[in-house]
């Protein structure tokens, strides 16, 4: 998989893929405010995404669902899907808040799902972890989505190879919160959480925390289903 600045100082290479100019100028400007981040180039349609990228190769692909030529998921699916070589980094950004969106998403090799109201910061945050090869999905949607993935089979028994402050950890990042909001729930420092993560994904063989989140919700660990978190 496409690397990201490996921790050498280099800031995180970013390709945006939307066909209105608008949203991608303001991405850029958003993205290139930051000191780890840098816009390396700009996609009108999915087939010039596809090709930027594989000519490009960037740490991150941001891309929009609806776009003239290949939609979103198609260009994810040729960029990260089950079958490639060398899968890259793509967060999907759309308007729609449409569960079948972030499903197909994820399923063709997505670590990422934003809506484009979410917010700078988070935006900002789902770049910053793809290039970590973790995942970020929209509050807004976790939930529900986790509920729709667990729901196509029936609940695996809980191993007891996960203490119980691992699987603290895993409830709350199955209900979407962020690692700064499970340190404040639990009361401990932001490395002890990434420790955490880091053993959980070990142990349970998954890659992202929405892995994590999705084996919370098909093994019933998850009591309150009802309201993703603010």
């Amino acid at each position: 998989m496409s690397g990201g600045n490996g921790g050498n100082g280099a800031r995180t290479r970013v390709l945006i893929a939307d066909d209105q100019e608008m949203v991608r100028t303001g991405f850029r400007l958003i993205l290139d405010s930051q000191p780890d981040l840098k816009v390396i180039g700009e996609a009108a349609d999915g087939a010039e995404c596809v090709e930027l990228a594989r000519r490009m190769r960037p740490d991150v692909c941001l891309v929009d669902i609806r776009m003239p030529m290949l939609d979103g998921l198609e260009v994810t699916r040729a960029l990260a899907g089950p079958g490639v070589t060398d899968p890259m980094r793509v967060v999907v950004v759309t308007t729609f808040d449409q569960d079948d969106y972030a499903y197909t998403a994820l399923r063709n090799g997505a670590c990422g799902f934003l809506l484009k109201d979410a917010g700078s910061t988070l935006l900002i945050e789902a770049v910053r972890s793809a290039a970590r090869g973790d995942a970020l999905i929209s509050p807004a949607v976790t939930v529900r989505l986790l509920r729709q993935l667990a729901g196509q089979q029936p609940p695996a028994a809980v191993p007891h190879l996960l203490s119980e402050r691992e699987l603290d950890v895993v409830r709350l990042v199955a209900v979407g919160r962020t690692n700064q909001e499970v340190c404040g729930e639990l009361y401990v420092s932001l490395g002890t959480v990434k420790t955490h993560l880091a053993n959980i994904k070990d142990k349970l063989g998954v890659r992202n925390r929405v892995e994590i989140a999705a084996w919370a919700w098909e093994t019933d660990l998850v009591h309150d289903r009802q309201t993703p978190p603010a």
